[in-house]
């Protein structure tokens, strides 16, 4: 279990904000999976919050494969 200040749950909080509430619980795992072995300052904290978040944002486009190229026409 990790054991985080309220500045540094505040910072995983706010990155969670924008991803669907659907992704969370995955997010929350991936923040966890970043830090473990990591000193919890609210850097690392906030390197780990970002990174799950960008990952989990990516995961759409690469599953159905359209990404921004496809055209409507082209289906």
């Amino acid at each position: 279990m990790l054991s985080l200040s309220d500045a540094q749950l505040e910072i995983v909080r706010a990155f969670a904000e924008p991803l669907d509430p659907e992704q969370r619980d995955a997010y929350l795992h991936r923040v966890a999976a970043l830090l473990r072995g990591q000193e919890l300052g609210d850097g690392s904290v906030s390197r780990a919050a970002r990174m799950a978040q960008a990952e989990l944002r990516r995961v759409p486009a690469q599953i159905d494969g359209r990404g921004n190229h496809g055209s409507k026409h082209a289906r």
